[in-house]
């Protein structure tokens, strides 16, 4: 009897803690929840045309808005300034002691080095060197954060964690704890000042304010980009100070400026499809070839050192609506193989769409490229805004 009396006290104390725990946890889902189906009652208010595939949960992509132009050839081609709230991306946060040790050992890029001032792209890849996701790092005073789209996060979630093991690391899911716009065109920067005074002046450079995070993206069609990561109370309180200059269009508008900057996502469609220099990631900076291993770095290596490259990605328009990516393109010589696959496609006109198509090099030189099949609808090829180096070279 001695012993169980305070056995007893022992285990109702760490049991009334526990529930205190998973309440205060209940609260603040709760509470997420609440905000973000508040954000999207907002932009329901604004005219948001959402996809018809949507559930319009916290990750529903906006396809456009009923009070604005939605043709996003248009807005982005002229220059116009605009915004378009991203709901398809989420966020992944790594804090603890250990996170950029850890993630260093996981991804492409030099997480180590990461300065507080800059965003960097980075690539997960399998054993065999192929990417299974793109990725946005930057990091913030308790955390770093990995912005990949909200299809491909929970299996990627699910993978860093097997590998943390005795890591001092805890990763998680905090997408709907924030709200991303993506702003694009020189009005958009001086829309920002009003929140942010110190603009980035470089692509991939950073801003911090009470206003958010403010990173630079590579420029599309000779026009700024930035994306802006705050608070769902914060977006709704900048949008009628954005719309007095902007135009809010929907994701496929921003999706099209990815496309405009040479800048690929992988998908689902596409995962396990391409070694990074298959679609030129180690020249726009997702790869370092300095640092240590990291899943399929030895295959990722080979590829840069040994042999020239035989595969590269390449805009292309083509004359149809059924682009998608993942989709398999053909040379007119050679109808029994595919020569490339697409990575990313976008409307960008009536009847036309706007891609990056990884493809064979030699395929290039004679014939044409077409969609689906050697008789499908012809790629018109296009020129990337960055210099494809002729020879393998080390990247930074």
């Amino acid at each position: 009897m001695g012993f169980r009396a305070p056995l007893n006290a022992f285990f109702w104390h760490y049991y009334n803690q526990a529930l205190m725990i998973m309440a205060e946890a209940h609260s603040a889902l709760l509470y997420m929840m609440d905000t973000m189906s508040q954000w999207l009652q907002f932009l329901t208010q604004q005219g948001a045309l959402f996809g018809a595939d949507s559930d319009a949960g916290a990750d529903a992509d906006v396809l456009g808005f009923s009070t604005a132009d939605n043709t996003s050839s248009t807005t982005v081609a002229s220059g116009h300034g605009f915004f378009a709230p991203l709901n398809q991306l989420g966020l992944i946060a790594a804090s603890g002691d250990e996170a950029a040790r850890f993630l260093h050992s996981q991804l492409t890029s030099d997480v180590e080095h990461l300065e507080l001032s800059e965003a960097r792209l980075a690539g997960y890849c399998t054993p065999k060197g192929r990417l299974l996701a793109t990725l946005l790092i930057w990091r913030t005073a308790d955390a770093i954060l990995l912005q990949v789209p909200r299809s491909l996060l929970p299996p990627l979630q699910k993978r860093l964690q097997m590998f943390v093991l005795r890591a001092k690391v805890k990763l998680a899911d905090v997408s709907d704890q924030q709200v991303v716009l993506g702003l694009a065109g020189i009005q958009a920067s001086a829309a920002l000042h009003d929140w942010f005074p110190q603009l980035p002046d470089a692509p991939y450079a950073l801003a911090q304010s009470d206003a958010g995070t403010l990173i630079r993206l590579a420029d599309a069609a000779n026009a700024p980009r930035y994306q802006w990561i705050t608070s769902a109370q914060r977006a709704h309180e900048a949008w009628p100070l954005l719309t007095r200059s902007l135009t809010p269009v929907g994701a496929p508008a921003w999706r099209l400026t990815d496309i405009q900057a040479g800048v690929p996502h992988i998908t689902p469609a596409t995962q396990e499809q391409f070694v990074p220099q298959m679609i030129n990631y180690e020249i726009i900076g997702g790869v370092n070839f300095r640092k240590g291993c990291y899943p399929g770095q030895e295959i990722v290596a080979r590829s840069q050192y040994l042999g020239k490259l035989k595969r590269r990605m390449l805009p292309a328009a083509v004359a149809s609506l059924e682009a998608r990516a993942g989709m398999e393109v053909f040379s007119s010589l050679d109808a029994g193989q595919p020569c490339g696959r697409i990575v990313n496609a976008e409307r960008s006109a009536a009847g036309q769409m706007d891609c990056l198509a990884e493809l064979k090099l030699a395929a290039l030189k004679d014939g044409s490229i077409h969609l689906g099949s050697a008789s499908g609808p012809q790629l018109t090829i296009g020129t990337l805004p960055y210099a494809l180096p002729e020879t393998n070279s080390a990247a930074s």
